[in-house]
């Protein structure tokens, strides 16, 4: 039986389960990869129904990531808060997703107005919840409304039956409640592949930035394992609706319960790619011994990886926390997909770890990860080289279901606050926020995950928090701003930009915030220079965010796309793109689908999607220029410590770039030169991105743009004549 099975007794909890509402509905057969409805669930009035997917919303909107947001357009209102009872979680997986002869094919999309950003957000995240959902009849759902209670939604797949039901019994951290969900709904230990479930742990309840956790059963393990949709505070939404868990129950998963319209063709695609795969992973990434921690040591090399928030790009302890030491602490040999058939493997996992602190203290358990984002957040980011450390810290980030990437920036952000004297130990309750401190660390995060004392209060997330140190503590509004690594509201990912213009606009100007999933360009702008200027960088910000949204509107994972290419593939004309992987995608699209599209309807798919979702950000009062400001430590250095750290560098382009001759001048005035002249950059970066997405000089889609991409809806166009259009 499962590795926590000693924590909870499952009868007591069964026998507290009152079914609240009830919904009986027909299974029938997918059609060319969609079921053609969506399940809507109003937990405050306890309702359950359907929805019908009509073509043009397949036409206009795709599936995954648009019809989250189509739904959530026609839920919600310009006046909606994040905690506003209309405001929804919706789920959907794509048409693609769930097919077994592709890797990367399990991927769920999730949306709501975000708690950090007020904006609609949308974050990618594997396990089997997505696949299961559409398998049981459902293209997506949407959970509205606030309960009074704590509930499990339950869907069964298998009986066509949907439950709401009240759960006061069950434990809420996600480790713990995975695996009740397992016992719960299983017939027994071999049907317990069968259950997926969503939940969020109790520091989303006290944390702005709760993530969402979707398990998947480990058979070799035997233990339900998570994978995170991490960004926006999702998870903190999913508990303020007083959700405990979303189950969705499918056990008769088939070579294709998506009824495509060509299975040969997809074979034969999936055929190759796991070849190629086979062949090039170990010379290239190593995806399947070490996940995206690869990247830790490729980062430093580069002086990429952000250093005692975001200061420096390297420093001479980061072998401590590279890829062998993972390798090492991983566990090999055991298939660690994240959805059947994918053979990229790259859902690592450290196994028998003792926990050193915190409720569970003593407890032998599995942890997911860490991957890259996790492991440069809580190790150079916060100045912590101890691997211990950060898988401890996943761990409880993991079960509590707090956003790793924004606990770790909002922490180095608390670190720096704290040398500079911002903050002291009066205000911290006695602790040591100082870099590098990871005991402090830790007890920050569970009292964080408790609510309480200055854990309670890193939870705001840096943009609260920068109000706060101002008005409470009288800190330097300008300082804070410049230091403070958010956009939107969101945190920064892992990547320090400040020698990338295209990769601060990749930050700058995603819609939901500061996350690299729309644009990685480090390596073509910094590294390759295959971007030199303001109109190849604006290309490059117009087609890649393009193509990654369509991963978001099929259900798919990006790895298997360019984490590991074919061999001949920096041969080809365009090697950043990975042209054969394109074909691969859009061969199985029309596999599944029966159309005929080709690279270029690819990108007007995400397009459609991607103005939409400008517009609705529009509509909830954000995503104009305004909001496309970046702190400016992602674009240069804030204090006289970093510029001193580069001097060469930086004093060699104010001569060489922007002719302006440094010898001489203090640090001041070469650093505030130095800001001019990159800050004019980024606004010029903007202008160039905003002409090349048809957008006006304020970052607003044209009334045009919209009528080109056939999305000139009724409400989209009343949003944008409220902006000048």
């Amino acid at each position: 039986m499962n590795i926590y099975k000693n924590k909870y007794n499952v009868d007591q909890i069964k026998e507290n389960h009152k079914i609240i509402a009830e919904f009986k509905y027909d299974i029938k057969k997918l059609s060319l990869g969609y079921s053609n409805k969506t399940l809507h669930i109003n937990l405050g009035k306890s309702k359950i129904s359907s929805k019908e997917v009509s073509q043009e919303m397949k036409d206009k909107f795709t599936g995954g990531r648009g019809f989250n947001l189509k739904l959530l357009w026609d839920a919600v209102n310009e006046n909606t808060k994040w905690d506003s009872p209309e405001n929804e979680i919706v789920i959907a997986a794509g048409p693609m997703s769930g097919i077994t002869q592709y890797p990367g094919t399990g991927k769920s999309i999730v949306c709501g107005i975000s708690p950090l950003t007020q904006a609609p957000v949308d974050s990618n995240v594997g396990g089997y919840f997505g696949p299961y959902l559409k398998f049981s009849g459902w293209d997506a759902i949407e959970l509205q409304g606030i309960s009074k209670k704590d509930v499990i939604v339950y869907i069964n797949g298998d009986e066509g039956l949907i439950q709401i039901i009240e759960a006061p019994k069950e434990d809420v951290n996600s480790h713990l409640i995975s695996e009740q969900m397992c016992d719960i709904f299983a017939e027994n230990e071999m049907d317990m592949k069968s259950i997926a479930t969503v939940s969020a742990g109790q520091g989303a309840e006290n944390s702005f930035f709760g993530c969402l956790n979707f398990s998947f059963y480990d058979r070799r393990r035997k233990v339900a394992r998570l994978k995170q949709a991490g960004r926006g505070g999702l998870g903190t939404l999913f508990r303020h609706k007083k959700v405990k868990a979303v189950v969705c129950k499918f056990s008769s998963l088939n070579f294709n319960n998506n009824e495509v319209d060509n299975l040969e063709m997809i074979k034969e695609v999936g055929k190759n790619y796991h070849r190629e795969l086979y062949e090039e992973d170990d010379k290239q990434c190593d995806m399947r011994h070490v996940g995206t921690a690869h990247l830790v040591e490729i980062m430093d090399d580069y002086d990429l990886l952000p250093t005692h928030n975001y200061k420096f790009g390297s420093d001479s302890k980061t072998p401590k926390i590279s890829s062998p030491i993972w390798r090492e602490m991983f566990t090999q040999g055991i298939p660690d997909g994240c959805w059947y058939g994918c053979s990229m493997q790259c859902a690592k996992c450290v196994d028998g770890y003792v926990l050193r602190t915190g409720p569970y203290k003593g407890d032998t358990v599995s942890v997911d990860g860490p991957e890259y984002e996790t492991a440069a957040a809580f190790g150079a980011n916060m100045g912590i080289f101890d691997p211990h450390f950060i898988v401890e810290a996943n761990f409880y980030c993991d079960t509590y279901a707090i956003d790793t990437i924004s606990f770790g920036t909002t922490m180095a952000f608390i670190m720096e606050c704290y040398e500079n004297n911002i903050i002291n130990k009066e205000i911290t309750g006695g602790y040591d926020l100082s870099f590098g401190n990871g005991e402090e660390a830790l007890n920050m995060l569970h009292l964080m995950a408790s609510g309480v004392g200055f854990g309670k209060t890193i939870g705001l997330g840096i943009r609260r928090l920068k109000k706060l140190f101002v008005d409470k503590y009288n800190a330097d509004a300008n300082f804070l701003n410049d230091i403070g690594m958010e956009c939107k509201g969101m945190e920064y990912s892992e990547y320090m930009t400040k020698e990338s213009l295209a990769m601060q606009g990749g930050y700058g100007l995603a819609l939901k915030g500061a996350q690299h999933d729309e644009a990685w360009l480090i390596f073509m702008d910094m590294v390759n220079n295959q971007i030199p200027t303001f109109e190849d960088k604006a290309e490059a910000l117009h087609y890649f965010p393009m193509f990654r949204t369509w991963f978001g509107l099929q259900g798919l994972c990006k790895l298997p796309w360019n984490d590991v290419e074919p061999a001949d593939n920096a041969e080809t004309e365009e090697p950043a793109k990975v042209p054969s992987h394109v074909q691969n995608y859009v061969d199985i699209f029309n596999s599944i689908t029966g159309r005929k599209i080709d690279k270029n309807e690819m990108i007007l798919q995400s397009e459609r999607v991607y103005n939409f979702q400008r517009v609705f950000n529009l509509r909830m009062g954000f995503g104009t220029r305004t909001s496309d400001k970046i702190p400016y430590r992602s674009a240069g250095p804030v204090t006289n410590e970093e510029y001193l750290s580069r001097e060469d560098r930086y004093d060699k382009q104010l001569q060489e770039k922007w002719n302006w001759n440094p010898k001489g001048k203090s640090v001041d005035e070469r650093k505030n030169k130095l800001r001019q002249f990159r800050e004019d950059a980024y606004q010029q970066l903007c202008d160039a991105v905003y002409k090349r997405r048809g957008w006006d000089n304020n970052g607003v889609p044209t009334i045009n743009k919209m009528k080109e991409l056939k999305m000139d809806l009724p409400g989209v166009i009343e949003v944008l004549k409220k902006y000048g259009q």
